[in-house]
C-alpha cells in the first residue's frame, strides 16, 4: 500500500473544538465507520441511547449542509433595509443643509450690509436734509 495510512477519527484531533466535542466527533465517527457499538458509544460519552441518536442525526445534518453546492462567485450584497436607505437620505438632506448654513455665512462675513441693514440713525436723517 503506498502513501499514508487513513487517520480517520483520529483526524479530529488536529481539528480546533473543545476536549468534549472532540470526544463526542471522535465517538461518532467510530461507530459510523463499525468501530463501536451504539451502547458502548453510549457508555463511552455518559449519555443515552437516545440523545446519541439526536446527536449522531445532528453532525449529520450539519455535514450535509455545509456540504450543499454553493454558487460560484461572490456572494450577492443584501438589500438594503428600509431603516438603512432612510438613514442615508438623512445624511445626504444634513449634508445640504450643512453647505446652505456654511454659504449663509460666508455671505454674511462678505457682505454684513446687505443681509443686515444699518438702521437710521437722527443723524443720518440730517444729513440727508
Amino acid at each position: 500500500m503506498r502513501g499514508r495510512p487513513p487517520l480517520g477519527a483520529e483526524l479530529v484531533k488536529h481539528l480546533a473544538g473543545s476536549p468534549q466535542a472532540k470526544q463526542r466527533l471522535s465517538v461518532i465517527l467510530h461507530t459510523l465507520a463499525g468501530e463501536l457499538t451504539i451502547p458502548q458509544a453510549c457508555a463511552e460519552l455518559g449519555i443515552g441511547e437516545s440523545r446519541f441518536h439526536e446527536l449522531r442525526n445532528q453532525v449529520l445534518q450539519r455535514t450535509l449542509e455545509e456540504l450543499e453546492p454553493k454558487p460560484l462567485g461572490r456572494p450577492a450584497t443584501p438589500p438594503e433595509d428600509a431603516r438603512l436607505a432612510r438613514l442615508r437620505q438623512e445624511v445626504q438632506s444634513l449634508k445640504i443643509d450643512l453647505r446652505a448654513a456654511q454659504l449663509r455665512e460666508e455671505l454674511a462675513l462678505m457682505l454684513p450690509r446687505v443681509l443686515h441693514p444699518a438702521k437710521p440713525t437722527g443723524r443720518d436723517k440730517k444729513k440727508s436734509r
